[in-house]
């Protein structure tokens, strides 16, 4: 699969005789899971209906729940500030704080002219975190729409506070009657005789829908992948925040061993997997050690980097870690020119040999080559290694969870993801060793981990078909899901390994060149770093140039 988008016409020719076969109903097996799935009370009213996109690949649309649940509605959640009762007072505002500054802020909002609620927020512990109470969370009013909701928050803020619309069936609890809805992309490899893989488009650097991921590689289906940059302020947008692994070539480094995704062309053998790597560049008289690999040097997003990296060399999701002195290989799959900035940059052709020493750097590289960028005190150590005309050799290697090197063939691809979810069978979340839980942040655990929101999780079953899903969510026409309600859909599903990808406004399933979930940003489809693909032909059976 060619992750420049070459290949097109020919694929698509083949997309256009394959078709989708008539939607049935979905047998008890091969099917995704024979449980209905375990959200609401038991006995809700679930549909599924599976189509058969290609030969091995089958969509499975479950729509679960009550149209409208009357005991949900609409309110106001309000930002609370740091003050005299908290325990931070200089902390900014936030929608979880102690009990306290919660107390302090309903009755201010009572003198105000609002009735105002307290109430506390609990999660599930998991299998890395104790779970328990989060915070305290002050809300205001019961509406039956989002546009009252959203009139009583402009008062609000007429008065001085401030906060935001929120339904209720967002919160996550297990009474709640839906409705969800969830797509389920099934892979199976004893009749797939397509390709299953990874693409990020023209070049890292920037950002593409799904949906035209799949359609410039004539992909049958497709549903989002890994996380990335979104912001430039924390580096290139579209960048991998974690690993990324296409055709077999490592272009962008783990994030210290945060699990990802790993597939194979001939949809077999996908695992769910923690990697950590080396990086190395190697001169005439020594070697140096990498930082990081197609991304702009000093920003490593979500954290989990080296000891010398601030805050944290932890994984910390949502947040971009500094360094000032780093040093960053980059290959021509980076983009149309390397990160400019202060600092020094040996420029190499396809032969390894240095042609350019540029600084400040930033530019062009040469056709099939690559480049070194050095920062801060690394500097000093890449003059002393790189003269033009010299040879300077880039080598990473990704390692396993026991620290041996893995070495992914042509045919094998890498995502980013996290938290796990299930492992073996079995429950198995790890919010804390994943980065998802901040110190001193209980709302960001709150918003991200605790609240339903959009998703997209991917894992194998017991058979070895993989399994991609996708659900809706921020909205009333689905509710979306937790991070353990993600975990028990999986499993309910059958899958023995699976991990959650990125979410939110990023969760997008596509067949057929048309999406098909509800994209919950307001804009519609986001564009996003990368996207597994489903095609229709193997590859080197001539869908690639």
């Amino acid at each position: 699969m060619k992750k420049r988008l070459c290949g097109a016409v020919a694929v698509l020719g083949v997309l256009a005789t394959v078709g989708a076969a008539p939607a049935q109903a979905s047998p008890p097996a091969p099917g995704p899971g024979r449980h209905a799935l375990p959200l609401g009370p038991a006995g809700l009213p679930e549909t599924r209906t599976t189509t058969t996109l290609q030969p091995g690949v089958t969509l499975t649309r479950i729509v679960r729940g009550d149209a409208a649940d009357p005991a949900l509605h609409w309110t106001v959640e309000v930002t609370i500030p740091g003050g005299d009762t908290s325990p931070d007072p200089d902390a900014p505002p936030t929608v979880l704080k102690d009990r306290a500054s919660a107390d302090e802020l309903a009755a201010e909002l009572g003198r105000d002219g609002f009735r105002a609620r307290v109430e506390q927020v609990t999660t599930p512990r998991t299998a890395d975190y104790a779970g328990g109470e989060l915070g305290w969370r002050v809300r205001v009013g019961t509406y039956d729409s989002q546009s009252a909701a959203t009139s009583e928050r402009t008062r609000l803020r007429t008065a001085g506070h401030t906060g935001s619309a929120v339904h209720t069936g967002w919160d996550g609890a297990a009474t709640d009657r839906g409705p969800w809805h969830v797509d389920v992309l099934t892979i199976d490899p004893r009749t797939f005789r397509g390709s299953l893989g990874a693409s990020y488009g023209p070049d890292l650097e920037d950002r593409e829908t799904t949906s035209a991921l799949a359609t410039s590689s004539g992909a049958t289906a497709a549903v989002n992948g890994g996380f990335f940059v979104l912001d430039p302020k924390a580096g290139a947008p579209g960048d991998p925040a974690g690993v990324g692994v296409y055709d077999g070539r490592l272009l962008s480094e783990p994030v210290a061993g945060r699990p990802s995704l790993v597939v194979h062309a001939d949809g077999r053998r996908t695992a769910v997997t923690r990697l950590t790597w080396r990086g190395r560049v190697t001169g005439r008289a020594s070697t140096l050690r990498l930082n990081g690999v197609n991304r702009v040097p000093g920003l490593i997003r979500n954290c989990g980097g080296t000891g010398s990296d601030a805050p944290t060399s932890l994984p910390l999701h949502d947040v971009t870690c500094t360094n000032p002195d780093e040093l960053v290989a980059f290959t021509p799959e980076y983009g149309g020119g390397t990160p400019r900035g202060e600092g020094l940059e040996a420029v190499l052709d396809a032969h390894d040999r240095v042609v350019e020493l540029r600084s400040p750097r930033g530019g062009t590289l040469p056709p099939g080559g690559g480049s070194v960028q050095a920062t801060g005190r690394r500097v000093a150590d890449l003059t002393a290694l790189a003269r033009v005309g010299g040879r300077l050799r880039v080598r990473t290697t990704l390692l396993d969870e026991r620290g041996r090197d893995v070495t992914p063939s042509p045919r094998t691809d890498v995502v980013n993801a996290g938290p796990e979810l299930v492992r073996d069978g079995r429950l198995h979340v790890t919010p804390a060793t994943d980065g998802m839980v901040h110190p001193d942040d209980p709302s960001w655990y709150y918003g991200w981990v605790h609240k339903r929101n959009p998703r997209t999780l991917a894992g194998v079953d017991a058979a070895g078909r993989t399994v991609l899903v996708t659900a809706d969510g921020r909205g009333t026409g689905s509710l979306g899901l937790s991070i353990d309600e993600s975990a028990r859909v999986a499993r309910s599903l059958g899958l023995r390994d699976a991990v959650n990808l990125d979410g939110g406004g990023s969760t997008t399933m596509v067949t057929h060149g048309e999406v098909v979930n509800t994209p919950s940003d307001a804009a519609g489809e986001r564009p996003v770093g990368d996207a597994l693909l489903i095609l229709p032909r193997a590859r080197g059976s001539g869908d690639e140039n």
